[in-house]
């Protein structure tokens, strides 16, 4: 049985899914901008919804941190760059993919 947790690099706007303390995948993000920066500490994944509507693209994951989350996007040319209103977006094939391999209650560590 898998041991996941997420771990999301600020810096390098990467977030990578590990089992343990191995790496098993590394996905590209786009994250919070300057006024509205990505909140940095420890939190869990508290909900899923698919097809949230909006920017949302096909997939949200709450945080435990209240109006944050990982979600999927309609404008996938913002991944690499610091734009969002402080959520992590990610390529909708890859927050597919993420939520396939982690359930409610995941660990998010987020660091600057």
């Amino acid at each position: 049985m898998p041991n996941y947790r997420i771990i999301v690099d600020l810096s390098d706007h990467m977030l990578y899914l590990l089992d343990g303390d191995q790496v098993v995948k590394g996905y590209p993000i786009a994250t919070g901008k300057m006024l509205t920066e990505t909140p940095s500490g420890e939190f869990t994944i508290v909900n899923k919804q698919e097809n949230p509507g909006g920017p949302f693209g096909v997939l949200w994951m709450g945080l435990s941190e209240p109006h944050y989350g990982i979600h999927g996007t309609n404008q996938p040319s913002s991944i690499g760059k610091s734009v969002s209103h402080g959520c992590i977006r990610m390529y909708n094939s890859d927050v597919l993919d993420l939520s396939s391999k982690v359930p409610v209650g995941t660990r998010v560590t987020i660091r600057p």
